[in-house]
């Protein structure tokens, strides 16, 4: 089995990217409550602040601040991706070697983390999530996409509705 090295640091917070294994169905977007309780399940019971995130039809992105002594975002991400697949629908196609460890077709088995480094590196990555709707065409405004972050930036006062400047800018968890 491959040993990927990733950066595990208590407390830090993290820039993540999941994709869907087959990125033309949309379950994340036509089943987003579903994907809400599964957030809100995993948050039950391993905490985390999501400081940023945006669900698009395939893929999403996040901004996570674990706890100061975890470091285990995998866990939380896998345990995210189960309880999501277990309560979907049937429907997807599996491929034998799914079949063969009784997995569903939801998720592409890995994602991509970055660590995120300072202040600067932080407002870049919540602006690369905002923007993100817009970047795919999904919307021609940041403030348009529902599923977001975006908002709760305008809410709380960090952002305005207007701040859709072209720039790399995008309400979809609460950050607690």
């Amino acid at each position: 089995m491959t040993d990927y090295r990733r950066t595990l640091i208590p407390g830090a917070t993290y820039f993540f990217t999941v994709n869907l294994a087959n990125r033309r169905k949309t379950p994340l977007i036509d089943h987003i409550d579903l994907l809400r309780d599964a957030i809100r399940y995993t948050r039950q019971r391993h905490p985390f602040l999501i400081d940023a995130m945006v669900v698009l039809p395939d893929h999403l992105h996040a901004i996570w601040t674990l706890p100061w002594d975890d470091a285990d975002f995998s866990l939380r991400w896998r345990l995210i991706k189960t309880w999501f697949s277990r309560n979907l629908p049937l429907g997807e196609h599996r491929r034998a070697s799914r079949v063969d460890k009784g997995e569903r077709g939801i998720w592409q088995r890995r994602y991509w983390e970055h660590l995120i480094r300072d202040e600067i590196d932080f407002a870049r990555h919540v602006d690369y999530i905002h923007w993100n709707p817009v970047k795919h065409g999904y919307v021609a405004r940041v403030v348009d996409w529902p599923y977001s972050t975006f908002h709760r930036f305008v809410r709380d006062g960090g952002l305005t509705k207007d701040s859709d400047d072209g720039g790399d800018d995008a309400s979809f968890g609460e950050r607690q």
